[in-house]
């Protein structure tokens, strides 16, 4: 949880209980030994989340989150109180299809620097990139590829398996939907298609902010989603 939400878990955590389990391979979590399946990673973090005393919750997803939330509230709706859906997606479109093809291919023919590169590239927006020389990236790729999870390739094989459109006008929940509009991984157009999917989604955008949110741009999330929550009712614990 820390990787996507660390630079607000404190913020969050004065006024709301946060329960964040990881992946199997994430976070000193046990790689998975068969492929990932969506409806059991939803029903391992509602267990989490019941185990922890919460009957009924939020659940806020990024990227492959994205989908394991909708999952979730179609799976558990009397338990989800409401969705945040941030860069996510309900299906690899061919950008996210080409990403996750890529780096899995890469990373079996043990070019795991090559792999660091790609995924650091894809996860920043134009304007990023468009700042820096190629050697810049040198420091950047080393800190991400010492980063990466074991788990990171059972986690991309998922995200090219992933296709939860049937379930987004089931999902009953008030739902807010951010989309960063200079991600180059998971496009915007992704999240534009659950907000028309989900039934009274709400859209926000974040202009030309990544697929990785930085300190500013998260502030500003964490803006849309206090106001947000702050809605919907009993999300005050």
């Amino acid at each position: 949880m820390e990787g996507n939400f660390g630079l607000v878990l404190d913020d969050l955590a004065q006024d709301h209980t946060l329960v964040g389990p990881h992946y199997p391979g994430a976070g000193g979590s046990p790689a998975a030994v068969e492929p990932l399946d969506l409806d059991d990673l939803a029903d391992r973090l509602v267990a989490a989340a019941v185990a922890a005393g919460q009957d009924s919750f939020a659940v806020l997803g990024e990227s492959l989150g994205s989908a394991v939330a909708v999952r979730i509230a179609t799976r558990h709706p009397d338990r989800v109180r409401a969705l945040v859906l941030t860069v996510g997606f309900s299906v690899a479109d061919p950008v996210l299809a080409l990403a996750a093809q890529l780096i899995r291919s890469l990373a079996s023919a043990g070019q795991w620097g090559d792999v660091a590169r790609l995924a650091l590239l894809s996860c920043m927006s134009p304007a990023e990139l468009a700042e820096l020389e190629p050697a810049d990236l040198d420091a950047p790729a080393a800190q991400t590829l010492t980063a990466m999870p074991p788990g990171m390739l059972d986690h991309f094989d998922l995200i090219s398996r992933v296709d939860v459109r049937a379930d987004l006008a089931k999902v009953a929940a008030p739902t807010l939907v951010v989309a960063p509009t200079g991600d180059r991984l998971v496009l915007p157009a992704c999240s534009y298609r659950l907000a028309v999917g989900i039934p009274g989604a709400q859209l926000i955008e974040l202009p030309g902010a990544a697929h990785i949110l930085n300190p500013a741009d998260r502030a500003t999330w964490l803006r849309h989603v206090r106001a947000f929550l702050a809605a919907v009712p009993a999300m005050s614990a």
